[in-house]
């Protein structure tokens, strides 16, 4: 009996931790322009807010997605502008890129911290 609970027990929480695991966009970035920025669950979304810099504790984008492909919003704290986005994941780089009108793109690669 002992032996049953406890293999119940065992077979619960690895499927309890499975629906946990975390996407790899989650965590901590190194900006191109050396700030770090947080990138955690945010309701049906990923928040990414700025840690360090001038514009600390700022929420700067929005992505959506799974896997190694992300797609959403994304702010210049500089100017306020907001772009629309994605990002990809390639190891332990992150690829952002921002658009207007889906023509005038810039990028930036962020490194995992």
């Amino acid at each position: 009996m002992i032996r049953k609970m406890t293999f119940a027990l065992a077979l619960t929480l690895a499927t309890a931790s499975a629906g946990f695991a975390a996407e790899p966009i989650v965590g901590n970035w190194k900006t191109a322009s050396g700030e770090t920025a947080a990138i955690a669950a945010c309701g049906g979304a990923y928040c990414i807010t700025l840690k360090t810099g001038q514009h600390a504790g700022k929420k700067i984008g929005s992505m959506s997605g799974s896997g190694e492909s992300y797609t959403g919003e994304i702010t210049d704290p500089a100017n306020d502008k907001t772009y629309s986005g994605s990002a990809a994941i390639q190891g332990s780089s992150l690829k952002m890129k921002g658009c207007v009108l889906k023509v005038l793109c810039k990028s930036q690669t962020w490194t995992k911290m």
